[in-house]
């Protein structure tokens, strides 16, 4: 960090203390740490909903393989989306629940859209989208 800005920062007693014990359970070094992973994070969260840069992100389905056709029509939405799937990865939970995971790159509205309509179709028993970053705008 060749550039570092030095600021303070007025918070109640209170506030700070249960921010201290937060950061000591995460593992952080220090509150600059902590403070930096906060301002990088609300970036991040910011650039979603833009919804035009590039950005990364994991779609994450739990479904009953199963269900009548389910399979075959995750597939084939993903397929049709292919160029924001950078990879994926398949596990089989135990007889008859499949755990999916999706790298997904693009614009964030893209990737919402898609995640949207995954995880919306019927049988999906659970779905997540976690956001990230393509990291080319944070220090």
């Amino acid at each position: 960090m060749s550039d570092l800005t030095r600021f303070g920062v007025s918070i109640e007693t209170r506030l700070l203390e249960r921010f201290d014990h937060l950061i000591r359970g995460k593992g952080y070094g220090s509150r600059s740490e902590a403070i930096r992973d906060l301002i990088r994070d609300r970036l991040v969260r910011e650039e979603w909903t833009v919804g035009t840069k590039e950005t990364v992100g994991t779609i994450t389905l739990v479904y009953n393989h199963h269900t009548r056709e389910l399979s075959d029509h995750l597939t084939h939405m993903q397929h049709d989306h292919h160029e924001l799937i950078i990879s994926s990865m398949h596990v089989h939970m135990d007889a008859h629940n499949c755990l999916e995971v999706l790298v997904v790159k693009g614009k964030a509205k893209q990737i919402r859209a898609l995640a949207d309509r995954l995880i919306g179709t019927r049988g999906v028993k659970h779905g997540k989208l976690t956001l990230a970053t393509a990291g080319k705008e944070l220090p």
